[in-house]
């Protein structure tokens, strides 16, 4: 089988982010990049599907020069080969353009699964899945936790969760679009010898040329959707502290809540 996953490079959940001058955007530099956390399952279910039934695993993901990281993380975890999408023209693209460009290589493509995270940890927008099946006129199973492939009937069934913690089972005909979720595998350790393996292995880059895409339909001004500002939340206001006996304590308790938060 022909398994295909798209991935992120975002900011390490852990890294503390500032704005730049103008609020348009966060500043960069020191930030620590890693692979999209829900990524990693998406990789690691292609491995799986991979060891069950043979075939090649491919990691595309677009995004700047540093990447590449990324995509070797996911051949160090046991992927075959990468591919790079990386233009000027691409930067600024939000979920619509990213999709677009993403569907543009993957219809040059032969592949009979596509796996995504089921969204991204920085902008946590969780559409380019949908818009990569809609360009590509693919069924889509989203929130998976769990899945399993006929490759002889070209099907798979997948189990998802829904809103309310409930689970829905899902057939869809192959080829087919899956944004995975956690719960779905545990994301395997990168080895040494797959460490090592993974230098070695293909990174293709292409560009907007490679893609014969018009440079008004991607990036800034193909994107549908424009970022006027960032902002952090509101500081929380501190909270009270009562103290005294369990009856004083508690009349002044039902005090605050009557007169300041007024919900009694």
């Amino acid at each position: 089988m022909n398994i295909v996953v798209c991935i992120k490079q975002v900011p390490d959940t852990e890294t503390r982010i500032e704005l730049n001058s103008d609020s348009s955007g966060i500043v960069t530099e020191g930030i620590k990049w890693v692979m999209n956390p829900y990524d990693e399952y998406a990789v690691e279910e292609a491995l799986k599907i991979k060891e069950k039934f043979g075939g090649k695993v491919t990691v595309v993901s677009m995004g700047p020069e540093r990447t590449i990281e990324a995509i070797r993380t996911a051949l160090a975890m046991g992927a075959d080969e990468g591919i790079l999408l990386n233009d000027p023209a691409f930067e600024n693209s939000d979920s619509l353009t990213t999709a677009l460009v993403l569907s543009k290589v993957l219809s040059q493509m032969e592949f009979d699964v596509i796996l995504t995270g089921k969204q991204a940890v920085d902008l946590d927008s969780s559409q380019v899945y949908a818009g990569l099946a809609e360009f590509l006129d693919l069924p889509y199973v989203s929130v998976i936790v769990g899945m399993e492939l006929f490759p002889d009937v070209k099907k798979a069934i997948a189990k998802r969760e829904t809103e309310g913690g409930e689970k829905e089972i899902i057939e869809v005909s192959l080829p087919a679009i899956f944004a995975c979720q956690k719960g779905l595998n545990t994301p395997r350790y990168a080895s040494l010898p797959g460490i090592m393996k993974a230098k070695k292995k293909e990174i293709k880059k292409l560009g907007l040329p490679d893609l014969c895409l018009n440079p008004e339909h991607v990036g800034k001004t193909g994107s549908r959707s424009k970022t006027r500002k960032y902002f952090f939340p509101p500081q929380r206001k501190a909270g009270i502290k009562i103290e005294g006996e369990i009856p004083e304590a508690t009349a002044k308790l039902v005090e605050l809540l009557r007169g300041e938060a007024k919900i009694i």
